[in-house]
């Protein structure tokens, strides 16, 4: 009992993602001060079980509009970022003051992509976070709306809450929604609508998906997926519930942590989604509704997440099949598997690889490639493109009478190099949105 006891005291770390709708009024624009109210408690009770908490929290252009007396969310950007300002001032005062009254206290972080595209400011970012969580604070999280613009956003709260989640190596990222979990139907027009409870293969989930959030957020139900597909890829077990009741939360967690000990399983088993005790004879415990999505058991951490899922692409490296087949067997990226380099990239900036069938002869186009391109990972490259298309499709042993000099055999590291999986996803991006790869 006492292993037992001490298993179940050990701390989670937990995130939660609260949309626009969650916090602010869809018509009046007013804070809804009940469910805030108890987002905090929430929060507040799971600090005082041990747990370190993180909040994603969307809102602020919703408060701005509230304090400037605007009845609709403007369609200018400059507009949307006047009043970003204004409502993430009266925001994060509400959060402070709230939290204040239960002696909790809270810090303010806004990033945008481009703060944690350069590996270093990502790292700062790491560490900053785990010393807020080391010294017992709330950290809450908000894209940096002020600044953001198209190129540099993360798209959405739910995309930044789970590379938060997986930045800071979170064990649950809860997402917020105005429904209790996902349904195979949608259940405001099919009564018989089922409810999905657990997603482990996330490449084969049926579900709808027809909610496409409120008039003043950004997200809906397919950004949640995709938020759920960021997170499981890098261990982070993820959970759609209902905002109105923020004690779910709390619940949920005490469900899991309880699996943890009277099941068979281990403790990483139980959270991840396997097999529910009571099921084999243990104690029976209801869950609030909820649908949770079992994380990848080889998840993507640290670098390879950083590469695969932070920066914006600077451009594109086609490779050949056995490039491709080389990488996987973890070598690293040598010039004679490049067939095509496209972008005006740098030294040391991360660029996708894409895999392409290699021709024996250039093409009508002039290319040494056909077919249709498919994407495979990212590199953080060795040389600048100019250097990569005269090295291309030569030997390493090649590179310094063709250039000059030869600052590595590799056009980039095995270490430097990370690759999908099936069903992982490709982080969205407005270059991946707009390329002609057909991706």
């Amino acid at each position: 009992m006492k292993a037992a006891a001490m298993k179940r005291t050990r701390p989670l770390t937990v995130v939660i993602k609260l949309g626009t709708s969650s916090i602010v009024d869809e018509k009046t624009h007013e804070p809804l001060l009940t469910i805030l109210t108890l987002i905090v408690d929430t929060a507040v009770k799971l600090r005082k079980d041990g747990h370190r908490v993180v909040i994603v929290s969307s809102g602020a252009i919703g408060v701005g509009l509230r304090r400037m007396g605007v009845d609709k969310r403007p369609k200018h950007l400059a507009q949307l970022q006047a009043l970003a300002a204004i409502g993430q001032c009266r925001l994060i005062s509400l959060y402070d003051s709230l939290f204040g009254h239960l002696d909790q206290p809270v810090a303010q972080i806004l990033l945008t992509r481009n703060d944690i595209a350069d590996r270093t400011r990502y790292i700062n970012a790491q560490n900053t976070f785990n010393e807020l969580l080391d010294m017992g604070v709330i950290p809450i999280v908000n894209e940096n709306d002020t600044l953001a613009v198209a190129e540099i956003k993360f798209g959405d709260n739910d995309t930044l809450s789970a590379i938060t989640a997986a930045m800071i190596h979170a064990d649950l990222l809860f997402l917020m929604t105005d429904v209790d979990c996902l349904y195979d139907k949608n259940p405001r027009t099919n009564p018989d609508a089922q409810p999905i409870e657990v997603v482990k293969d996330i490449a084969a989930l049926e579900a709808d998906v027809s909610s496409a959030g409120s008039a003043l957020g950004t997200g809906g139900m397919s950004t949640k997926i995709i938020a759920a597909r960021l997170g499981t890829s890098a261990g982070v077990t993820t959970i759609i519930t209902r905002s109105s009741t923020p004690g779910n939360i709390l619940n949920i967690v005490h469900y899991l942590e309880s699996n943890r000990l009277v099941g068979v399983h281990s403790m990483a088993d139980s959270i991840n989604g396997h097999e529910d005790p009571a099921k084999e004879g243990g104690a029976k415990e209801v869950a609030p509704l909820h649908t949770r999505f079992i994380p990848s058991t080889e998840p993507i951490r640290d670098r390879h997440f950083w590469l695969l899922h932070t920066p914006s692409p600077h451009g594109t490296l086609y490779i050949d099949a056995g490039a491709h087949r080389a990488l996987i067997d973890k070598a690293g990226l040598l010039p004679v598997g490049v067939v095509d380099v496209e972008g005006n990239f740098a030294q040391q900036e991360v660029v996708r690889v894409v895999v392409v069938n290699r021709r024996t002869t250039p093409g009508p186009d002039g290319k040494m490639w056909e077919g249709a391109p498919l994407e495979v990972g990212r590199a953080l490259v060795q040389y600048a493109a100019p250097e990569i298309a005269r090295i291309m499709g030569h030997r390493s042993s090649d590179i310094e009478s063709l250039l000059g000099y030869a600052d590595s055999e590799y056009v980039a590291h095995r270490s430097h190099i990370g690759l999908f999986i099936p069903s992982r996803p490709v982080t969205p991006t407005l270059e991946l949105g707009q390329s002609s790869l057909g991706l």
